[in-house]
């Protein structure tokens, strides 16, 4: 079914409801109505409406004494059973583990959602210095190291890559050395490198990212330790999805 076909069937009311979680979700801390009527150019009576049906099932809670609303538990309930059945995230989090461990740094489990990259899973590190967890945070696709994997690796975002000609190096040579590493690009003084990972079928289906305070990234470091122990753990998890790091690949 075309993208044209699927938004002849959108319910508005129904849309508002999903924009309406997405902004709480994506807000983190308690919102007033006037805040989220604000954002989301919705009527305050629109928007109590519709936080009253979601109270009711749990999946907004609204503070007593403030009367600021957040998501609820049963918000929570049914993401933790979306991941439970995810098998790239079941796959991928032993290697993530064991990766912290040897590197001593966060590493991310990321995929491509429409026009960006969405930090889906963290594994965090002991450090006393640390990038702020960036766990559901979405970022442009061409803004980081981790949407120019999915720019490099998927031919589905062919399109989304040829009106990014200032990209065209930085992609060839993302596929060259199959990681990319960008300064700032998920906050002012981090550091983050990606690989890509695999499915069969030579299918990308997320990326694996290192991230850090840049102090500690210097150059050697990089190279010698942590892009080999990112890349074998991105190797990894992909034949752990069943993918034959030998076969011809698909992307030049």
């Amino acid at each position: 079914m075309s993208s044209r076909d699927k938004d002849s069937y959108n319910i508005r009311s129904v849309e508002n409801a999903l924009l309406l979680l997405e902004a709480l979700a994506e807000e983190g801390n308690k919102c007033s109505l006037a805040q989220l009527s604000q954002r989301l150019d919705m009527t305050k009576a629109s928007l109590f409406r519709l936080m009253a049906t979601f109270e009711n099932h749990g999946f907004v809670e609204r503070g007593q004494r403030s009367g600021e609303y957040q998501l609820g538990m049963a918000a929570y309930e049914v993401s933790q059973k979306l991941l439970s059945k995810m098998t790239l995230l079941r796959k991928a989090k032993p290697v993530m583990a064991q990766l912290v461990r040897q590197c001593e740094e966060t590493v991310y489990l990321v995929v491509q959602r429409g026009m960006d990259a969405l930090f889906l899973e963290i594994s965090d590190n002991d450090q006393k210095v640390k990038i702020v967890p960036l766990t559901s945070q979405r970022f442009p696709i061409d803004s980081c190291a981790s949407g120019r994997i999915f720019l490099a690796f998927d031919e589905a975002n062919q399109e989304l890559l040829d009106h990014r000609p200032h990209l065209a190096d930085t992609i060839v040579k993302c596929r060259k050395q199959k990681y990319c590493i960008d300064h700032n690009g998920v906050g002012e003084g981090s550091t983050c490198m990606a690989v890509p990972i695999f499915e069969s079928g030579e299918h990308l289906v997320g990326c694996l990212a290192l991230v850090a305070p840049s102090f500690r990234m210097n150059e050697e470091r990089i190279q010698k330790e942590l892009l080999p122990a990112l890349k074998a753990a991105g190797e990894m998890i992909s034949a752990r999805l069943g993918f034959n790091a030998y076969a011809p690949r698909g992307v030049a």
